[in-house]
C-alpha cells in the first residue's frame, strides 16, 4: 500500500518531451486540518503551463512527472475539522497559488500573493513531506488550503469560471488597485488569454477602455467585449491623437524585444500615469531609460494573481454584469493536451482566447 493518498494526472516527464503526457497516478500530500478536497470538473489552459513544462521559465519539480493547470474548478469532497470558508459539496475553483503563510505583513494586508513564502498549485515542494510535490489541475482531484479555496457563483458556468482563477485574476487586479473606473482611461495591449479579461473587467468597472495591438484583426471582439476602441501600433502616428490620455495602461505583451516602442507607449499616460505589466515572458527584457519617464512623470511597474478578497471581488462582478470568459472547451486526454499546449506555445491564434480542459468523468471515471 502507498505511504500517501494517490490521486490520477496526466503528466509530463521532462522538459525534453514537454508535449507527452503520461495518465499515471501521484503522491498526494497528507490531508490536513484547513484542506479542501477537490474533484475536478474542468481546468483552464495558461501559457504559464507551458512556461514550466518545457522548461522556460527554470528547472522544475518534475520527479516521476508533474501535472500542471491551475485554473481549476470543482467539488468540495471534504473539508478539514478547521475549515469555515468551504462547505462539502460546494462548486468551488483554484487559481495558481494554494498557500502562503497568513502570518507576515503581506498577507495581513491582502498582499498574501506576494507572500515571500507562498508556494504555486503545481510543481512546489511540501518540505512537511520529502519529495512531495503539488499537483496541478491536469489531475483528478486537488487538495488545497481554504484561504485558496473560492466559491463559484451559480452565475458562471464551470468552464466560463476556471479562466477566470489565473487570467481574469490577474487582469482584475491591476485594475482595481490602480483606481479603474468611472473617469478613468485604460489600455489593454494586447488581445489575448490574458487581454481579454483586462477589457471585460476594465469596462465593466466603468473605465473608459481601449485596446492596443498590432492591428486591427482583433477590433470587431474589442468592440463586442467593451472596448471603446482600438489602437493599432502597425500604424504610422498611432499613439499621436492620445498623448498624455491614459491614466492606467495594462501590458499583457510576452515580447518586449526588437520593435516594442516603449517610449510610444509612455507617451500616452497621463501625468503619473502607470504602465503595469502582466505578462512574464520567457527571455525578453523591457529597456528603461529615466528619459522615457520624465515626459509625464509616469510610473512603471508589474502585479502578481490578486488576494482572496480580489478574487471573490472579481467572480462577484463577473456574476452581477454576466461577463463570459471567450473559452474554448478541450476534452481532456495526453493526445489533447499536446495539441493545446503546442498550440499556446507557437501563439498560432488559433483559440479566442482561452482554452478549458473538460470531461473530466470519462477521463477520471464518475
Amino acid at each position: 500500500m502507498p505511504e500517501y493518498d494517490q490521486f490520477t494526472g496526466f503528466q509530463v516527464k521532462s522538459p525534453e518531451t514537454w508535449t507527452t503526457f503520461h495518465k499515471q497516478k501521484f503522491d498526494a500530500k497528507p490531508f490536513a486540518d484547513y484542506d479542501v478536497e477537490i474533484k475536478i470538473e474542468c481546468c483552464g489552459v495558461c501559457s504559464s503551463d507551458v512556461h514550466t513544462i518545457n522548461g522556460g521559465w527554470g528547472s522544475q519539480h518534475f520527479n516521476d512527472g508533474l501535472s500542471v493547470g491551475h485554473e481549476i474548478v470543482g467539488r468540495a469532497l471534504r473539508v478539514g475539522p478547521k475549515v469555515t470558508l468551504i462547505k462539502e459539496g460546494q462548486r468551488v475553483g483554484v487559481g495558481a497559488q494554494s498557500w502562503s503563510c497568513l502570518e507576515c505583513r503581506q498577507c495581513k494586508n491582502d498582499n498574501e500573493t506576494y507572500c515571500a513564502h507562498q508556494r504555486d498549485t503545481y510543481g512546489a515542494e511540501w518540505p512537511e513531506y520529502p519529495g512531495i510535490i503539488s499537483q496541478g489541475g491536469y489531475s483528478s482531484h486537488v487538495r488545497t488550503h481554504e484561504h485558496w479555496v473560492f466559491p463559484i457563483p451559480d452565475e458562471l458556468p464551470s468552464h466560463i469560471a476556471a479562466p477566470m482563477l489565473c487570467a481574469g485574476i490577474t487582469s482584475y487586479s491591476p485594475l482595481v488597485r490602480n483606481g479603474a473606473g468611472p473617469g478613468k482611461k485604460v489600455g489593454i495591449v494586447g488581445l489575448g488569454g490574458l487581454g481579454h479579461f483586462g477589457v471585460l473587467f476594465g469596462a465593466a468597472l466603468g473605465a473608459e477602455t481601449w485596446v492596443i495591438s498590432r492591428s486591427r484583426s482583433k477590433e470587431e471582439d474589442a468592440k463586442k467585449m467593451g472596448a471603446a476602441g482600438l489602437l493599432a501600433t502597425s500604424e504610422k502616428g498611432w499613439n499621436e491623437p492620445h498623448k498624455m490620455t491614459f491614466d492606467l495602461i495594462i501590458s499583457t505583451s510576452n515580447n518586449f524585444g526588437e520593435g516594442f516602442d516603449l517610449a510610444a507607449y509612455l507617451s500616452l499616460l497621463d501625468v503619473h500615469g502607470k504602465f503595469v505589466s502582466v505578462g512574464m515572458p520567457e527571455d525578453s527584457t523591457l529597456k528603461i531609460s529615466p528619459q522615457q519617464l520624465n515626459g509625464s512623470g509616469c510610473l512603471i511597474g508589474a502585479s502578481h494573481l490578486g488576494s482572496r478578497r480580489e478574487m471573490l471581488d472579481m467572480f462577484k462582478l463577473a456574476a452581477e454584469k454576466k461577463l463570459h470568459s471567450w473559452v474554448v472547451e478541450v476534452p481532456i486526454s495526453e493526445e489533447n493536451l499536446s495539441k493545446t499546449l503546442k498550440d499556446l506555445h507557437d501563439n498560432s491564434g488559433a483559440v479566442k482566447y482561452r482554452y478549458c480542459m473538460v470531461d473530466y468523468d470519462k477521463a477520471f471515471g464518475a
